[in-house]
């Protein structure tokens, strides 16, 4: 009988800490769920890359525009990298977002979605577990007004791929903006 309140207890404390141990690997805050047309043309601007990982900003755009049409967005236009300066650690800023927006009103976009790439990379020690940290913004293009934003960071185990936990949390980040209509 003592045998058994033992292992159920430990049994619970060893659920607590694999909760625990859960909800420690993300953080997010968003807006409530957009009101935003699925029909409507989105275009994906530059994220600005805010790391030291080269590459990061357009990793995140990529992954995006590609998650796009899964969450029911029809019709997405991402940034032409023909476009894109040739920096690589802070696309996307000052005078070239301007122009990305410029671009979005050319495409006749409803709305374009941009962001900060705050972290992107494996964390360094005995697991390298990747690390991954976004804000998005859905900006009304014939304005230029921020109408919706999330933010959030994501760590994954150790046999998990960058890209994978990339993907996992830039689903979590946009998918409430098209919850609505």
């Amino acid at each position: 009988m003592r045998f058994n309140r033992l292992l159920a207890f430990l049994a619970r404390l060893l659920l607590l800490g694999a909760v625990w141990a859960v909800a420690a690997c993300a953080t997010l805050d968003k807006a409530p769920p957009g009101d935003f047309a699925r029909d409507a043309r989105w275009a994906v601007l530059p994220f600005v890359n805010a790391t030291e990982t080269p590459l990061a900003g357009q990793r995140a755009a990529s992954l995006a525009a590609a998650l796009m049409p899964s969450l029911g967005v029809a019709d997405v236009r991402g940034y032409p990298e023909r476009l894109e300066d040739d920096n690589l650690l802070e696309p996307g800023q000052g005078s070239s977002r301007d122009k990305a927006l410029e671009w979005a009103r050319g495409q006749e976009a409803r709305y374009a979605l941009s962001g900060t790439v705050h972290e992107w990379r494996y964390k360094v020690g005995v697991d390298g577990e990747p690390v991954v940290g976004v804000s998005v913004q859905v900006i009304d293009v014939a304005d230029g007004r921020v109408v919706w934003s999330s933010v959030g960071a994501k760590s994954g185990w150790s046999r998990e791929s960058l890209a994978g936990v990339a993907q996992k949390l830039m689903r979590d980040l946009i998918s409430p903006a098209l919850r609505g209509r």
